[in-house]
Parts: structure tokens; C-alpha cells; sequence
């Protein structure tokens, strides 16, 4: 029987083959190659992170040229980014220069979350619905594959995802600017530490107490959670600090 009214398709106006290979091809994902600039700035940010580049030490453009085998351009290009991170200073007539490192910063930062999330934590728990929750779940998924660059952005977007339905926008907002403040500490945290597992088993954990709506014992595997984070990180802080100091003295 002939179909009535049947709207052609793509398949109707190409040979079968033709028809499976544009069908396929509109399904594959776009593979996107790295460029120069993007290798250059994984390359710089990683020895930034390890500490090979000290806080307060220059960047040399025509160093990390010669070492890396590139122009000065995509140099200039990757020190415009790490900028953007947080992770370089860029002083006029001067140059870019690593960002200082502070583990008392990384101490004040976490004692005004630990004081702070565990109460808006406690009020979204009451408003969460599924899909909350799904959508937290998802992002939990997203930072198996998450690089450095990009695990601090997406552990804020759990966290806020668990938080939103509290309503109380004014200490998200707070919390947010104090992320973005201090999300290169992040970056230290997950070059130097491995806490993928752990992390992705507290923060699953979080969901499963949103759930059940149980905030005691939520908000203990908040703190938790928050007094490890600080304490890895102050501790790769501190190490990167005697190593710079060490250096410095055999400078």
C-alpha cells in the first residue's frame, strides 16, 4: 500500500548508500584537533601546577618558545589564558608572571564554606526533586573525564545544582565568587592528589542524602567532604612553597 501524503526524506532522495552515510554522519560527533596554542597552554599550566614554574617567577616567552619548539605567538596566546585561569599575573612594561601561592588563603576559603554550605545544603535538601538530583548525577558522570582545567568548574556546577532549590541566591552568589576565586587551587588539588574516587563516592553520597531528605546526615558528609578538599589542598600548597624555598636557596 502507498503511503498518502508522506513529506520526502533524506533517505527518499539519495541512493541507500548515500542515505546511510549522510544519516551516519550527521549522528557521529565532530572530532576537534588540538591546536598549537592548546597543546602550549596544557604544557605551560601543567608545569605551573606541578610547581616546575614557581609562584612569583616570569614567564619567558622566548625560553618556553626555544623549549617547546614554537613561535612566541601562541606563547603570548596560552599567557592570555592562564590569566583568564587565575593562574598568571600580567604586570604592564613588565610581563606575566605565576601567582602567588597561599595555603592561609585555601584555610580562610574553606572555613567560610564550611560555615556557610552545610545551611544552604540543609534547606535545598527539603526542594530537591528528581530531576535535581538526575542533573547532579550527570555532572558526577562529567568529572570522570574532566581535566584539570576543567574539574573545578564542573565541581561548582555540582555543588550549585544540589544547592539551587534552597532559594537562598544571595549565599550562592557568595559562595560562587569565592569559588571563582580560588578555583586554580583546584587545579593544584587534582594534578597533585589523587581524588577522583573519593570525591565521586562523597558526592554520590550527598545525592543519596538529598534523597532520602536526611540532613544530618548530609550535611556530615558536607563537612566532610570540605575538610578533606582543604586539607589536600593545603598541603600541596605548602609543598610547592618549601620546594620553591629550596630552590631559592640553592639559587
Amino acid at each position: 500500500m502507498q503511503r498518502a501524503n508522506s513529506a520526502p526524506s533524506l533517505a527518499d532522495d539519495l541512493l541507500p548508500d548515500e542515505a546511510h552515510s549522510q544519516l551516519a554522519s550527521a549522528r557521529a560527533p565532530k572530532i576537534t584537533r588540538a591546536t598549537t596554542v592548546d597543546l602550549v597552554l596544557e604544557a605551560i599550566r601543567g608545569k605551573i601546577l606541578r610547581g616546575e614554574i614557581g609562584s612569583g617567577e616570569a614567564l619567558r616567552q622566548e625560553a618556553l618558545a626555544d623549549e617547546l619548539g614554537v613561535s612566541r605567538v601562541p606563547i603570548r596566546e596560552a599567557i592570555t589564558r592562564l590569566h583568564g585561569e587565575g593562574l598568571v599575573t600580567l604586570i604592564p612594561h613588565k610581563g606575566a608572571y605565576v601567582c602567588g601561592i597561599s595555603a592561609d588563603e585555601v584555610r580562610e576559603s574553606f572555613e567560610i564554606r564550611l560555615r556557610l554550605e552545610p545551611w544552604i545544603f540543609g534547606a535545598a535538601m527539603a526542594a530537591s526533586d528528581d530531576d535535581t538530583l538526575a542533573k547532579a548525577l550527570e555532572i558526577v558522570d562529567e568529572m570522570e573525564s574532566a581535566t584539570e582545567a576543567t574539574w573545578g568548574q564542573l565541581n561548582w556546577r555540582f555543588h550549585e545544582t544540589l544547592y539551587a532549590p534552597s532559594g537562598l541566591h544571595l549565599a550562592i552568589e557568595t559562595l560562587k565568587r569565592l569559588n571563582d576565586r580560588n578555583e586554580r587551587y583546584f587545579r593544584f588539588q587534582v594534578v597533585n592528589v589523587p581524588i577522583r574516587e573519593n570525591t565521586r563516592r562523597e558526592h554520590i553520597e550527598m545525592i543519596e542524602a538529598s534523597r532520602a531528605r536526611d540532613v544530618r546526615l548530609g550535611t556530615r558528609i558536607l563537612r566532610d567532604h570540605l575538610k578533606m578538599a582543604m586539607n589536600q589542598i593545603v598541603s600541596v600548597a605548602e609543598a610547592l612553597l618549601r620546594r620553591e624555598a629550596a630552590r631559592g636557596a640553592r639559587g
